[in-house]
């Protein structure tokens, strides 16, 4: 029987979505809850694995740890792209990497909610109800009117935008190849440049992939741009904006505050300095953790295992 390893299952929930079922008597899953950061424990826990589910790009596969994995034979990863996946090495290695659909809905309505809870101080006010015995301390303000700006407007900043419509703000979307065209099938402006996009957004909402182009897109020049009203929103990839340039940012006032989902480093170390500051807003990679997308993950990582032992591997991705 083969074993299966599924990383990263933080809330483990792997066997419960997926239909294993379907793959009894060849497959046997062991789950992992607990994210393995030191690379050689991560490879002694793997050492048996014919098969490894990894979730999203929560654990990286280089070619160093390909290479001391010789019984992986299946990668399956949830999505369809996956950054942190050496492809290459893979392949190299005899490796079959396959992925998994996904929905574009939950990170935007995530993204939704981190403006919401920023603009109305909603943490805040919850604490001091909570915990606090308090009643209204702060001044919240309206979306209606201000100006959101979208930085990439593909399915993702498409439905961002869409609902910035929908609230009556003022829309426009930048990115390196997007075209004034595009943005009218949106029915959003389209900015001259990044630097006019942050110098005149109200609330500016993060939609890109990470790659060698857009890491570090948003650094401390960026940063000065904004007005001191300003947001900046995140729940695409940490280093697409430079996080030491943000912190400072956000500790000197620079900018209001900031709305994070994603991270340098997951999960983020307990010290870090965005767990103390007050004008964050910030929740642990939760953009594209619900039940609807998980259920979509671990059906369809099961369905290309199955598929894969029967000699026709399915929804390959290649180097």
């Amino acid at each position: 029987m083969l074993h299966c390893a599924v990383l990263d299952d933080y809330q483990d929930v792997a066997r419960r979505f997926g239909d294993w079922g379907k793959l009894a008597g060849q497959v046997e899953p062991q789950v992992f809850t607990d994210h393995i950061d030191d690379r050689a424990a991560l490879a002694a826990a793997l050492a048996d694995a014919g098969i490894v589910i990894a979730m999203r790009e929560r654990t990286p596969f280089d070619r160093a740890l390909f290479e001391r994995l010789p019984k992986l034979r299946l990668l399956v990863t949830t999505g369809m792209k996956n950054a942190s996946i050496d492809l290459k090495a893979a392949a190299d290695r005899g490796v079959t990497v396959c992925g998994t659909g996904a929905s574009p809905g939950p990170t935007a309505e995530l993204t939704w909610g981190l403006i919401h809870a920023l603009m109305r101080q909603i943490p805040r006010e919850f604490a001091n109800f909570q915990h606090a015995g308090k009643w209204q301390l702060t001044v919240g303000r309206e979306l209606a009117g201000r100006r959101l700006g979208v930085i990439g407007l593909g399915r993702l900043g498409s439905r961002v935008a869409r609902v910035g419509l929908a609230f009556d703000m003022q829309v426009s979307a930048w990115s390196k190849n997007l075209t004034p065209e595009r943005c009218a099938e949106i029915g959003v402006a389209h900015a001259g440049s990044l630097d006019e996009l942050l110098r005149t957004s109200d609330i500016a909402s993060i939609h890109l992939v990470l790659s060698d182009r857009t890491r570090g897109l948003i650094g401390a020049r960026e940063l000065g741009l904004m007005q001191p009203h300003a947001l900046l929103i995140n729940t695409s990839r940490g280093p697409i904006v430079d996080e030491a340039a943000l912190i400072a940012a956000l500790k000197e006032k620079r900018i209001a505050g900031a709305g994070i989902d994603v991270f340098d480093r997951e999960p983020l170390p307990r010290d870090h300095p965005f767990r103390s500051l007050d004008n964050i807003v910030a929740t642990p990679h939760l953009g594209y953790v619900t039940e609807e997308t998980y259920r979509i993950y671990f059906q369809e990582a099961v369905e290309d295992i199955a598929a894969w032992l029967a000699g026709k591997p399915v929804r390959v991705i290649g180097a």
